[in-house]
């Protein structure tokens, strides 16, 4: 085993430093948690929220409309991007319901045009 010695003003030096750089690691690992980024959906956390089978999860991630991670085999979804989602879908039902509403006024009871 080989013995290194070092000055202490030297040893005083590099233990500030790695004071620092411990602090700005702390810092930015406290700024991650604080928004919101230690709680990660997996697949059956997002058809639960969103009401979806996972077939229709599938399609969501296959058409770019839902993004995730993939760890492994593992799939993961970011919070912000399920509630970006929800209101997606949520767009998506108002408006198949007003082109509903839309096309039932166009018929009669009998199914015939005004």
């Amino acid at each position: 085993m080989e013995i290194i010695s070092i000055e202490q003003s030297a040893f005083e030096t590099m233990m500030t430093r790695f004071g620092i750089f411990k602090d700005k690691v702390r810092e930015l690992c406290s700024r991650c948690s604080e928004k919101g980024m230690s709680k990660w959906f997996d697949n059956q956390d997002v058809c639960q929220v969103l009401r979806i089978s996972p077939r229709t999860l599938q399609t969501l991630r296959d058409n770019g409309t839902l993004p995730y991670t993939q760890i492994g085999r593992k799939i993961f979804y970011k919070p912000e991007d399920v509630q970006k989602a929800v209101k997606g879908v949520e767009d998506l039902k108002k408006a198949r319901e007003k082109r509903l509403i839309k096309n039932n006024s166009k018929t009669n009871d009998y199914g015939l045009d005004n």
